[in-house]
């Protein structure tokens, strides 16, 4: 379609086999009936081409083998005198062709198929839908103030309700959190799960806890007990056997002589 209505021709329909029908006089203002036109005698046989150019479609009645126009039908509207229908078929139309000297005349047009004469009648339908839509875009396009307007407004007397307490809610809910403990390192500590015990933080590897931290600090006066001290503690050494506690002194004493000799006026202990 867009092509033509940039002034190219466009290709709607194409059907390989009608038969053409001479029309006899009208008795009265009745429909045509397809029973009339001696079918089994048709005044000629070939292909139909439905064309486009512009807004006007064009029912083509062309040779099978050569291509050579026999008839052209210009079409404006449809429905419309250019394209009738019988009364008495759907695989029967009465169609209005034009020579270039401006002369007229209707002839009987038949198809073979039931489902060529659908293809043909929605292939007019199709074209002169999308001329109608073409039509209004372009008055609307002219006239852009008078197309239907959004109003957002309040009708007068209208009002709305607003739920505050809900609000209210919400953001108190989202107001309770509590930032988590920093731990040594900046690590985040999760809260002790309900009934357990608090596990100790836990350092990243490489860094070691503060003397702060690894034993408790006791002050002056405070006996040091069970809940001070609350790990295990290293076995006493066994005691020496007891000895004279001026042996030691009395043997030192006398590996020296000399000393002893010149320290003569001194008491040995």
């Amino acid at each position: 379609m867009a092509a033509a209505a940039d002034g190219y021709e466009a290709v709607l329909c194409v059907k390989p086999a009608v038969h053409v029908y001479r029309l006899p006089p009208r008795a009265s203002n009745r429909g045509y009936r397809a029973a009339e036109w001696q079918l089994e005698r048709p005044a000629w046989s070939g292909r139909l081409r439905v064309t486009a150019r512009g807004t006007t479609a064009f029912i083509r009645l062309e040779d099978k083998a050569s291509g050579e126009l026999f008839a052209q039908a210009p079409v404006e509207q449809f429905p419309g005198i250019a394209v009738e229908s019988v009364t008495d078929s759907s695989r029967y139309f009465v169609i209005r062709i034009e020579d270039g000297n401006g002369r007229r005349a209707f002839i009987g047009v038949g198809f073979v198929d039931r489902g060529d004469a659908f293809d043909f009648n929605v292939a007019l339908q199709d074209h002169f839908k999308w001329v109608k839509q073409q039509s209004e875009l372009a008055k609307q396009a002219e006239n852009p103030d008078q197309g239907p307007k959004l109003d957002l407004g309040f009708k007068e007397g209208q009002t709305i309700k607003l739920n505050i307490a809900s609000m209210k809610k919400k953001e108190g809910a989202t107001g309770n959190t509590r930032p988590r403990p920093a731990g040594p390192g900046g690590l985040s500590l999760l809260p002790p799960p309900p009934g357990g015990k608090s596990s100790s933080p836990a350092f990243p590897s490489g860094e070691q806890p503060s003397s702060s931290l690894s034993a408790p600090v006791r002050l002056p006066g405070t006996p040091i007990t069970d809940s001070l001290l609350s790990w295990p503690q290293p076995a006493a050494a066994p005691a020496a056997p007891a000895t004279d506690v001026w042996g030691d002194f009395a043997k030192a004493s006398g590996s020296v002589p000399n000393q002893t000799q010149a320290n003569a006026g001194w008491v040995q202990f």
